[in-house]
């Protein structure tokens, strides 16, 4: 319905404690019920394959920014997320859109198969696959509306709530280093902005 957002379900757990098959029951329990739901999950995909009986050929397919979506059931889109995939496309189109600067330098841009993963980067595809499947812009494969329902695979407990606070602390790093004032001012410089009538901040000695 416009205007209202999806619903969703983050699911976690200890390891080995089944959050897999909690996630792709409740997932697969609100698309019978109707609703248009979407689960993320960066589990191995024999296991998904598995748990839904699919032989990775079944299904609309769709690749996006988030990796492969498909419709697994009546209702439910399966995204797996692949964190190292996310990471190098990423990469590569930062690299294109910072070509002019590396040329510069007479750096030599990374090639796809050069760029290692580095740790965090599964948190950061995680989140910007539940960012994404909020955007009001959001579509199911069949183009019919938004997701009523989004369902996310989360790692276990520990992981899980550093990952979702990872967003509030990178904002408190930023305004820390930052400040709304320094900010304000900085591009003025110390000249202008004086006449300018612009306090400058005292920075730390």
């Amino acid at each position: 319905m416009e205007g209202i957002r999806a619903r969703t379900v983050l699911v976690t757990g200890g390891g080995g404690s089944g959050r897999t098959t909690v996630a792709a029951a409740t997932a697969l329990a609100a698309a019978r019920s109707g609703r248009r739901t979407l689960l993320l999950s960066a589990e191995d995909p024999a296991l998904l394959e598995a748990l839904f009986g699919t032989d990775g050929a079944d299904g609309a397919d769709r690749t996006d920014g988030e990796g492969a979506a498909r419709e697994v059931a009546p209702g439910l889109v399966l995204s797996r997320l692949d964190s190292g995939a996310d990471f190098r496309a990423r990469a590569v189109a930062l690299q294109e859109r910072a070509r002019s600067a590396l040329d510069l330098l007479g750096a030599e841009p990374l090639d796809d198969d050069e760029l290692a993963e580095p740790p965090g980067a599964d948190a950061f595809a995680l989140l910007r696959a539940l960012r994404a499947a909020h955007d009001p812009a959001a579509h199911d494969l069949t183009g019919s509306g938004p997701y009523d329902v989004v369902v996310a695979d989360m790692p276990p407990v520990g992981r899980a709530v550093r990952t979702l606070a990872l967003p509030e602390h990178t904002r408190r790093w930023l305004r820390r280093l930052l400040p709304p004032e320094r900010q304000a001012a900085r591009p003025l410089a110390p000249g202008p902005a004086q006449p300018a009538g612009v306090p400058m901040p005292a920075r730390a000695p």
